[in-house]
């Protein structure tokens, strides 16, 4: 359960104001995200405090805040801020009748060429630029599968049962040392980075935050269930080698063990993956309901439009030799495994 951070702006200063009392109804604060709330650090960060709410909660938050009528309304001010600029850089394309190849569809938006961070990681990057990957994808990794697991109820028949499968793996298949949020934590540990849900939540930019709340959104709203299906397929078609390419990274500068079990587990888990996710999860929605097409390739289009500006920002950061946080990475002195 992560701790409040700062504030970012006006915004999350009333909202963190807030938090710390017992619910009561919140005002609009004076706002403006300005031209791009996806990389707004005010505005994802209050998205991201007020979706945690509704996964593991935030420390000294009462969680009666989850439900608060105004705190809601404010979430939703965001979403539609957010959804707009969405919808502005990847415009939603209906595609009409007899859309039945969505699994190629999908295919092809994972396989487009652009920047490659898992290379840079596996051929080039420093431990210090390793361990600020790692404390990126924490935002995600620490809580993998939560977001996508909303959409279980939302299906139904094969799609359903597909998804299932997918989340079960993710969540250790019935043991509990190999679900894989536990997985990274233990690979954070490795590289002497503190590993606790929520540890480096004042570190992490807005765009790092923009790449969850994506899915939170997706997954909270039962009218986005295709794109949060789109979203996962996506995911599980971009995995296994980028997954392949960081545990290689990992070995380069000399770590093994617990440091690269994580990335060795998803190169097999989601080889697999892939195929169930893009053919009978999302094959098999459009053919329960072919409407559904549209969405699915409309949130994996979003879902890889976030993603490129993370990596392009994170690269852009490193190219010019600069830290990718918003600070200095404190390391909590971990005791480095045996390598």
């Amino acid at each position: 359960m992560p701790t409040l951070p700062g504030p970012r702006g006006p915004l999350s200063e009333v909202l963190l104001d807030a938090l710390r009392s017992d619910p009561f109804e919140l005002r609009r604060p004076p706002f403006s995200s300005g031209p791009d709330p996806i990389c707004d650090e005010d505005a994802q960060l209050a998205l991201y405090l007020s979706y945690d709410l509704h996964y593991r909660g935030v420390d000294a938050v009462s969680e009666e805040w989850e439900w608060e009528p105004s705190l809601l309304a404010l979430r939703r001010e965001l979403e539609r801020e957010v959804e707009r600029t969405l919808v502005e850089a990847v415009p939603f394309r209906p595609a009409g009748t007899g859309s039945r190849d969505v699994d190629l569809v999908l295919r092809s938006i994972a396989g487009r060429d652009g920047p490659s961070l898992s290379k840079f990681v596996q051929r080039r990057a420093t431990l210090a630029q390793v361990r600020e990957f790692l404390v990126h994808r924490s935002a995600y990794q620490l809580k993998e599968a939560d977001p996508h697991a909303w959409a279980i109820p939302r299906l139904e028949g094969p799609p359903k049962a597909a998804l299932v499968e997918v989340e079960a793996d993710e969540y250790g298949g019935g043991r509990a040392d190999w679900i894989h949020a536990d997985l990274f934590a233990r690979s954070m540990r490795a590289l002497g980075v503190d590993g606790t849900y929520g540890a480096y939540l004042d570190l992490i930019p807005g765009i790092t935050l923009a790449t969850v709340n994506l899915m939170s959104l997706f997954g909270l709203h039962r009218r986005l269930r295709g794109a949060i299906v789109g979203h996962l397929a996506l995911f599980e078609l971009t995995s296994s080698i980028p997954n392949r390419r960081y545990g290689d990274g990992l070995r380069r500068l000399g770590f093994s063990g617990d440091a690269t079990l994580f990335f060795d587990e998803h190169v097999e888990a989601d080889a697999v993956h892939e195929s169930i996710a893009a053919v009978d999860l999302a094959g098999g929605l459009v053919e329960q309901d072919a409407r559904m097409y549209d969405w699915i390739v409309w949130g994996a289009e979003a879902a890889s439009h976030v993603a490129g500006r993370w990596t392009s920002h994170v690269l852009t950061c490193w190219a010019e030799d600069r830290g990718s946080l918003l600070g200095a990475l404190a390391l909590h002195l971990l005791e480095l495994a045996a390598v």
